[in-house]
């Protein structure tokens, strides 16, 4: 479990996402759909934009998102691909946190 830490206190913002792990079947399938994204953001000499990479790098963090804790205005907020992908725009600094723990095979050792 990932707390979300403030980039300029440390402190725990409260919001909470449970991530799917590298070596995970989620992550595998998320890397594929990414793939897949691309491909058809394609144009006939095979580039890709940058707002298309930006977007299906987005998508893929959102997809490993297995579930999370995120209040707004006091209420639980329903989590969606969509409204996963609204909180990683809105920060930045939310996206790298999720991205690094996902990333880190350590985060997701087995417990002895």
């Amino acid at each position: 479990m990932l707390e979300i830490a403030d980039p300029w206190t440390g402190k725990p913002t409260g919001m909470r996402f449970w991530m799917a792990g590298p070596d995970s079947d989620t992550q595998r399938r998320a890397r594929i759909a990414m793939m897949d994204e691309l491909a058809e953001a394609a144009d006939e000499q095979g580039r890709v934009s940058a707002e298309a990479r930006e977007k299906a790098r987005l998508n893929m963090l959102a997809r490993c998102v297995l579930r999370w804790e995120i209040t707004e205005d006091g209420k639980s907020v329903a989590m969606t691909h969509k409204a996963i992908v609204r909180v990683f725009r809105a920060g930045t600094w939310i996206q790298a946190q999720a991205d690094a723990f996902a990333g880190d095979r350590a985060n997701f050792r087995p417990e002895a």
